[in-house]
């Protein structure tokens, strides 16, 4: 309870900063993929998915919520993402400082919070980065920790890699990575092919290839 009212608290705060300008930028997004991944898992039993979300930056701070259909085998048919957070710079050093909330409205024991904290270093013309996401939640108690590349090799195609370990706090974990390629079809719409695997070989965790074209605006 102690670290729900924590992250509540640091959530309340960002939005109220947010909130006390009526000055920003709003921006939209919708997407088809042909899996939804999430950390090396999919969560929608290895079937398409429709997301779409919406984002608010501010100078450094940013708010925003995103949605998407599931399938865990249980009530639980869509998913409702909110957050919020700040992306400071020190010298080269890019932060994001944030909040995430995931809700699951037909199933509320899946309902989830965490803390994020991601930094990136420019190398080259490309990025290479590392995240730490921290459940609050003692009923789940986990954490992700993940390193990150991309690289543009045109104007229009990035490449990017990941590798990151999910940790349970009563045992366990798991290491899942991924490559592949971002292709701008229009200065809207972007197509991304990538490649998913993970440590553990079982349906919905092992290797696959997902296509996913989003447009954004």
């Amino acid at each position: 309870m102690k670290k729900f009212l924590i992250a509540a608290a640091a959530t309340s705060a960002l939005l109220a900063a947010g909130a006390a300008s009526a000055e920003g930028t709003f921006s939209y997004n919708i997407a088809a993929t042909t899996d939804y991944v999430f950390r090396g898992i999919s969560q929608t039993n290895e079937d398409p998915a429709i997301q779409g979300g919406i984002d608010y930056t501010n100078g450094i701070f940013y708010a925003g919520t995103w949605a998407s259909n599931v399938d865990f085998g249980s009530k639980a048919d869509y998913e409702l993402d909110l957050y919020a957070g700040v992306k400071p710079t020190v010298g080269k050093f890019s932060f994001d400082l944030g909040v995430l909330y995931y809700a699951y409205p037909q199933e509320d024991d899946l309902n989830a919070t965490e803390l994020k904290a991601a930094v990136t270093y420019p190398l080259g013309a490309g990025t290479i980065g590392a995240a730490y996401y921290t459940n609050t939640d003692d009923m789940f108690d986990t954490s992700y920790g993940e390193v990150n590349v991309a690289y543009p090799i045109t104007e229009k195609a990035v490449v990017s890699l990941a590798y990151g370990t999910q940790k349970f706090a009563a045992g366990g974990e798991y290491d899942t990575w991924n490559l592949g390629g971002t292709f701008g079809m229009t200065d809207k719409i972007s197509l991304d092919l990538r490649y998913y695997n993970s440590s553990e070989d079982v349906k919905g965790m092992d290797e696959r290839v997902v296509a996913t074209i989003k447009a954004a605006f």
